[in-house]
């Protein structure tokens, strides 16, 4: 459910006539997998390495609605911090995993172990070369992240196009019938709302004999065009799947999922690695962190409930995964970060730089980032030091072995140090 933020702009998106409306028309230009609805604000997306068993896997958490990274690791040295903030700012004495300068909300206290452990890192200032304060263009143009490109083709899916495999099950989304851009472009794709619903309609319990899935091969194994080649990869991609649709839907290691979007999407994450079918990619959107009104306090007001939210979803999917951690690396975006100054309502409205969380393997763990100081003027922003694509590009050569150029073109990355070598 989305909660009122006072931003016509988000919650005409999270109304759906806006992702949805705004990337109808090139979401055409994928196969036609698509199958489902979402699970409500929370969408996930998956695309399959061409090999049986992707040796490492990406899992990309965007918080749509532009959450206020200065909220969640706080510049408690930054005297502008708490002079913007006189009733929001998170008091420094409530902070943990505090150093010098930052501090991790409170609410983020079930990651700890893996922030003591080393495997989870912050990346503070991170976000567009130039600021960008809608929504709709924010979000196109970070996850197209291909500045002056006339094509409408998205990161993720330039990753997965980087051999000449076709696999049907090459990129999936779960929870949306509608692609995110960073899955747009040439490579196939799917899209369920979970694990269960992958699977050919009508070929039920009812159906004993198989009769649905052989009428199916039957009418379009010879159908020509486009229609008949994704009505086929469709029916190959749904047999291909069944590792994972068959496996159990119990978390293991004793992980509990909080109730919601974001759990079940992790959940189902969790349960597609496990499956181990060549998952190498898996992107989920958790909103809305639009918070223009109600932000709040530690106390009350809607980033302290969905922070408590976030933290508890990510502990289970790390638990859940247990061993296998040692080849996912998680990386959470935004399309923008929020003002310094707070307003009337309790809340933040729209700014620039963001901060950037990772997790898992690879990860050099702690605080990273230049800090470039804050202002406390009403336009005032949180400045970006480091383009989102630095980060990202760390990740795509480091764990998956990608070319940052073919993933990012013309774009040339500087080093950030949160991602080691393999």
């Amino acid at each position: 459910m989305t909660p009122d933020c006072s931003c016509d702009e988000f919650a005409a998106l999270n109304r759906g006539l806006s992702r949805r409306g705004l990337f109808r028309g090139v979401a055409g230009t994928t196969a036609a997998l698509t199958t489902t609805t979402a699970i409500g604000g929370a969408f996930m997306s998956t695309s399959y390495a061409a090999t049986s068993s992707a040796p490492a896997v990406l899992v990309v958490l965007s918080m749509r609605g532009a959450v206020d990274g200065m909220s969640l690791v706080v510049p408690h040295a930054d005297p502008v911090y708490y002079a913007a903030r006189p009733r929001i700012a998170v008091p420094s004495a409530r902070l943990v995993a505090k150093d010098a300068f930052f501090g991790l909300h409170p609410d983020l206290a079930p990651l700890l172990p893996w922030w003591n452990a080393g495997s989870m890192a912050a990346v503070h200032a991170t976000g567009l070369p130039a600021p960008n304060r809608s929504h709709f263009a924010a979000i196109e143009e970070v996850e197209d992240a291909d500045p002056g490109s006339a094509e409408r083709v998205g990161w993720l899916n330039r990753l997965i196009g980087r051999d000449a495999e076709q696999d049907p099950l090459q990129a999936v989304q779960f929870g949306d019938s509608v692609l995110p851009a960073a899955l747009l472009g040439p490579e196939p794709a799917v899209a369920v709302d979970r694990v269960e619903s992958m699977k050919l309609a009508g070929a039920d319990r009812w159906d004993t004999n198989g009769r649905r899935p052989r009428s199916m091969a039957t009418m379009w194994a010879d159908a020509p065009g486009p229609l008949g080649a994704g009505a086929r990869s469709a029916m190959r991609a749904i047999a291909d799947f069944a590792p994972v649709r068959d496996s159990s839907a119990t978390p293991a290691n004793g992980a509990v999922y909080p109730d919601g979007d974001l759990g079940e999407s992790l959940a189902s994450a969790a349960r597609t690695i496990r499956g181990d079918i060549g998952a190498e990619v898996i992107t989920i959107d958790t909103g809305s962190w639009d918070h223009h009104v109600d932000l709040g306090t530690l106390e009350w007001g809607q980033l302290q409930r969905m922070t408590k939210e976030l933290a508890a979803a990510l502990a289970a999917f790390l638990t859940d995964l247990g061993p296998l951690m040692a080849k996912v690396t998680v990386v959470t975006l935004s399309e923008f970060g929020r003002r310094t100054k707070e307003n009337a309502n309790y809340g933040l409205d729209h700014g620039y730089g963001n901060v950037m969380f990772l997790l898992g393997a690879g990860v050099v763990g702690g605080y990273h980032g230049r800090w470039p100081g804050l202002v406390n003027t009403v336009d005032g922003d949180l400045l970006v030091t480091t383009d989102y694509r630095s980060v990202l590009s760390e990740v795509v050569v480091n764990r998956l072995g990608a070319s940052s150029a073919q993933v990012f073109p013309g774009f040339q990355p500087e080093p950030v140090g949160v991602v080691r070598a393999t």
